[in-house]
């Protein structure tokens, strides 16, 4: 019996009803051998972690865009909250945390520079459309190891492109990351909202203060807890509606108070995606080799979004200002 074989026998003593068992993977898309020490989902999570895509998270924005004050959340930071947060749920649940981990550490790998301005951004200018969800599944399939990706299995790929939206992932383990990743943009953006001088803690509506917590840590706490114990009586994943309300009130008071003042520079980042994406639909032939190989199997439009949507937030105003600014002597 090899470790791995151990390790998935050994799931059937500890892990829980809902939980999804290593060995029932549906598996990958091109057949690989088994790896002897470790199962399929750890063999993702490493993969994912060992990814160009999520190296350049540390240079994308969440919130701010390139903020000076080196404790602002990025898009790495982000990724790395809620894991933790997620895998704090899944073994409360006696879920399987290898493949919790997995989705949650690939979840945002499609996303854009300059975060959601960005996305919304690529959204207007390619015909097809844009989602930072399905571009996170095109860049573990396609984008990264130069066209070949990285052959993840279908369970941590479902749960990767449904973590937003109205999509729901067909495992516990995937269901948990939507409401992980909610848990975390909240309150770390309330964090670094208050840092900014943007928000101060009295500014928050009382109501959801009383119900959460009036301190970031209890706040998560206070979700996470009510998460489990839901779950755990229900049968399915969810939270009271008293919490989720709560949690709801909060993001839309957030929306209002702290997203909206972010979105002044929207105007900006409209500007240049919009200036790079028209350049490089005119001079394919200047896209890096790794993206004209692409250009074989799918359309410019797709393979510019492509490229601009892999960029990071200081990579692609340098190449703006390489391109449209006149160079200093």
């Amino acid at each position: 019996m090899t470790y791995r074989e151990l390790i998935e026998k050994n799931e059937y003593k500890i892990f829980g009803k809902n939980a999804f068992f290593s060995d029932k993977s549906k598996g990958r898309e091109h057949f690989e051998e088994k790896c002897p020490i470790r199962t399929d989902f750890s063999r993702d999570k490493d993969r994912i972690v060992h990814s160009k895509a999520f190296r350049r998270l540390k240079h994308k924005t969440q919130v701010f865009i390139s903020p000076n004050n080196d404790h602002f959340r990025t898009r790495l930071t982000h990724t790395l909250e809620v894991s933790q947060i997620a895998t704090t749920i899944s073994k409360a649940l006696m879920l399987n945390t290898d493949l919790t981990e997995a989705i949650s550490l690939g979840h945002d790998l499609g996303h854009t520079p300059f975060g959601h301005m960005g996305e919304r951004a690529l959204k207007k200018v390619n015909p097809h459309g844009f989602n930072h969800y399905e571009q996170s599944i095109r860049v573990v399939d396609v984008l990264e190891k130069d066209g070949k990706g990285l052959n993840l299995t279908y369970e941590v790929k479902d749960g990767i492109l449904n973590h937003t939206g109205s999509g729901r992932a067909k495992t516990f383990e995937g269901q948990i990351i939507k409401y992980a990743d909610r848990i975390a943009y909240l309150n770390h953006d309330i964090d670094d909202a208050i840092r900014a001088s943007i928000l101060k803690v009295e500014d928050i509506p009382e109501k959801y203060l009383k119900t959460l917590g009036y301190a970031h840590s209890e706040r998560i706490n206070t979700l996470i807890l009510d998460l489990i114990n839901y779950t755990n009586n229900n049968d399915k994943v969810g939270m009271t509606k008293e919490i989720e309300d709560a949690m709801m009130g909060l993001r839309a008071f957030l929306f209002d108070s702290v997203y909206k003042l972010v979105a002044e520079e929207e105007i900006k980042v409209n500007f240049v995606i919009e200036k790079m994406y028209e350049y490089y639909l005119k001079n394919v032939d200047l896209l890096p080799s790794e993206f004209k190989n692409l250009l074989e199997n799918d359309d410019k439009n797709t393979v510019v979004c492509d490229y601009l949507a892999s960029m990071t937030d200081s990579y692609i105003t340098d190449k703006f200002n390489e391109i449209f600014l006149p160079k200093t002597w």
